[in-house]
């Protein structure tokens, strides 16, 4: 039986493959069929690319450059690795036909290395450092698919959704942080046909075992005791250290994100006021709370008078909130998979978790990035963002706005919010009324004064929140 995840079955011809394929991507970009020989992991691509309006004739978009681009590579975990990746894939890739390129979590290409004349046909692609190669910003192709599976992925030629990136073949596999396992970027081996061989797949998949082997011997050192707690997007938060990975509870997993947001600790009053939303709740319901969480962790639990964390501890969310104040808005997406604890109702969470989204939120809106804007509203927490939407819609070419344009007055509809319209949309609306007006009026009269009230401000609601259903 056929590998599923190998592009090119054994025996099979790559240029009547090619034809199939080519056959296979324009019926489905043109009526969103699949059809044979589509792979199952190339169908669920080309549907999520389809979901988040990925053109079949996207270009790449630069994310970084110049000395950005330098400060981020020389802070990046995968520059430790970089020159064992060089000596591996260079053995590999030394016919001078292929590339080694790497990626962070976001498929931002950090390093694109190979022979010069093929250097040259990959940068006319624009498959180059800085470059956003991400599945919503490219569509299908091999580093930017394998961190967002987070599996190791082979693309052969018309795989690709990018009718541009057709007459190439990539494999790449994720690598991730020894001690976490937080994904870190991807290698990538990226040239012609032969790489759809079963060989390349797992040599790929080899090279990403050997970087984070690399990475552990690195850093060998244990972790200090409690020193990561894991909240965003998920609602039982994960507590990491001292060699254990603790799964905590609804209750602990909010006790445990109020103390790390406030190391400096919170009085019992303090603790109960953010933690419960009846006020009358008795202060024997807390102790009893922090009594089972010391049971559960052991030395590691909780201290009190105040209450506060027994060792130094490391949130995610606060890392998030670290790269924002920075300005550092795709390093601090790279790490939001999602609100803080999006289910729970606690007084000081919920605050929390607003000012976190809300800052995200903000940050990309001004960044005014249609990769960091797409990504925005193609996650569950920002499908229904109709300012987010409408911010997209702006930077978007007039030729590739109309979805946008047509997702915000749908959610403005459902809203019940007074139309507005996005600044791409008022220019063409514009343009288009005054070619009628110079059609239909020979001569300009002075329009009467509008005794229209101006449009309402929007409804609250009008930013849609990723909510989970609450605790029973």
């Amino acid at each position: 039986m056929d590998d599923p995840s190998v592009a090119l079955p054994g025996g099979a011809d790559p240029a009547e493959r090619t034809r199939e394929l080519r056959r296979a991507h324009a019926a489905f970009t043109r009526d969103g069929r699949v059809e044979a020989p589509v792979r199952a992991v190339i169908a669920r691509s080309w549907r999520r690319c389809a979901r988040a309006r990925v053109s079949p004739e996207c270009t790449p978009r630069m994310e970084l450059a110049g000395a950005e681009l330098r400060s981020y590579r020389e802070q990046h975990p995968l520059a430790r690795v970089l020159p064992l990746f060089r000596d591996l894939v260079g053995a590999f890739a030394s016919d001078g036909a292929h590339l080694l390129a790497v990626c962070d979590a976001r498929g931002n290409l950090l390093w694109v290395e190979g022979e010069p004349a093929t250097m040259r046909r990959a940068e006319g692609l624009g498959f180059v450092p800085g470059a956003r190669w991400a599945e919503t910003a490219m569509g299908t192709n091999a580093p930017g698919t394998a961190v967002a599976v987070g599996e190791p992925v082979q693309v052969f030629g018309a795989e690709h959704f990018s009718r541009r990136v057709h007459p190439w073949t990539c494999a790449a596999a994720p690598v991730r942080d020894p001690h976490t396992g937080r994904l870190l970027g991807a290698v990538d081996v990226t040239g012609g046909d032969w790489l759809a061989h079963p060989h390349s797949l797992a040599f790929v998949r080899a090279v990403a075992y050997a970087a984070e082997a690399r990475l552990a011997l690195l850093d060998p050192a244990p972790r200090a005791p409690g020193d990561c707690l894991t909240a965003l997007g998920r609602d039982e938060a994960l507590l990491t250290g001292g060699g254990r990975e603790v799964r905590l509870g609804r209750r602990h997993s909010e006790i445990m994100a109020l103390l790390a947001h406030h190391p400096e600790g919170l009085a019992g009053e303090e603790l109960a006021i953010a933690l419960y939303e009846d006020e009358s709740v008795s202060p024997v319901t807390l102790r009893a709370e922090m009594s089972r969480l010391r049971g559960l962790l052991g030395p590691r639990a909780p201290l009190s008078r105040p209450y506060r964390t027994a060792a130094p501890l490391e949130a995610d969310f606060t890392a998030v909130t670290r790269h924002l104040a920075s300005g550092a808005v795709s390093a601090a997406l790279a790490r939001y998979p999602g609100p803080l604890l999006p289910a729970s109702t606690a007084p000081g969470i919920v605050r929390l978790r607003r000012r976190i989204e809300e800052q995200a939120r903000a940050a990309v809106i001004a960044r005014a990035d249609p990769g960091l804007l797409t990504d925005w509203v193609c996650s569950p927490w920002g499908a229904e963002d109709a300012e987010v939407w409408r911010a997209l819609a702006a930077v978007l070419p007039a030729a590739a706005r109309t979805a946008a344009l047509a997702r915000v007055r749908a959610l403005d509809a459902e809203l019940g919010v007074q139309p507005r319209d996005a600044p791409g949309d008022r220019r063409d609306r514009t343009t288009s009324e005054r070619s009628t007006s110079e059609r239909s009026t020979p001569e300009r009269s002075t329009p009467e004064r509008s005794t229209t009230p101006p449009p309402a401000a929007p409804s609250p609601r009008g930013r849609a929140t990723y909510r989970q259903p609450a605790r029973p």
